[in-house]
């Protein structure tokens, strides 16, 4: 029997006196990947804060494996990095790792760290490191490795490529592939198509705070009529030429 990690339901989320999501309905079920797209102010994280009750939703329904999203425990289910991690600069990475496992009640496990490093071409001498000394692409390296260190059954990530050189993104994707044979559960926003196409099983694409498209890339292409998923993309929210 499928299990729904994420139900969204009649989603209306206000700012002001603007609209910015609309009637917004979304299922992911477990061992499922997502990839959330649309232009620059189309509403991702909004619908990402609000999935975390990080802000009040005006009306709706959200339920994380069958819990309404407002209620602590439903979180417990997923690790989130956002879109600006920006890890505490007073701790050195291992001190950030210590503090995040301890958080999720996990053990915090040298051979864990170093496998997970590995996977995303950090080095080990990070970890004494000072955060304040990283660069963007190590903190977000630090990020990454701290959620999947925490062993939730999903992954919610708000623009997860960000400030990634080309090799960490490929070994972060191959990382990712792996992960999807365990049944863990995927849902992130992006403006990286490719990625889309290469992890997704579905590519949800937010215009205007709405959904316009839900579906796998493949229908994509043959819903609009385009040889590739860019073209597709911008069919999809009326941006051809």
């Amino acid at each position: 029997m499928t299990t729904t990690a994420l139900k969204i339901e009649h989603l209306n989320q206000d700012y002001g006196n603007d609209s910015i999501l609309s009637d917004i309905n979304l299922s992911v079920n477990q061992g499922e990947y997502i990839g959330l797209v649309g232009v620059n102010g189309a509403g991702k994280t909004t619908l990402i804060k609000s999935v975390l009750d990080f802000i009040s939703i005006k009306s709706g329904n959200i339920e994380i494996f069958s819990k309404s999203h407002r209620e602590t425990e439903s979180r417990q289910s997923l690790s989130f990095l956002p879109e600006k991690f920006l890890p505490p600069y007073y701790l050195t990475g291992k001190d950030f790792l210590s503090y995040m496992t301890e958080l999720n009640r996990v053990e915090l496990k040298e051979s864990d760290i170093a496998e997970i490093f590995k996977v995303l071409d950090l080095e080990l001498s990070a970890l004494k490191k000072s955060v304040r000394h990283y660069s963007k692409g190590m903190a977000q390296k630090l990020g990454l490795a701290s959620c999947f260190l925490s062993q939730r059954p999903m992954l919610l990530f708000d623009e997860p490529m960000s400030g990634l050189d080309p090799k960490a993104r490929a070994y972060l994707k191959r990382h990712l592939v792996k992960l999807k044979e365990t049944g863990k559960t995927l849902f992130f926003s992006t403006h990286l198509l490719a990625d889309v196409e290469s992890l997704c099983d579905r590519i949800v694409v937010l215009h205007n705070g709405k959904i316009c498209f839900n579906g796998s890339p493949s229908e994509c292409c043959n819903q609009y009529q385009a040889d590739n998923l860019e073209d597709a993309y911008l069919n999809c929210i009326g941006a051809m030429d």
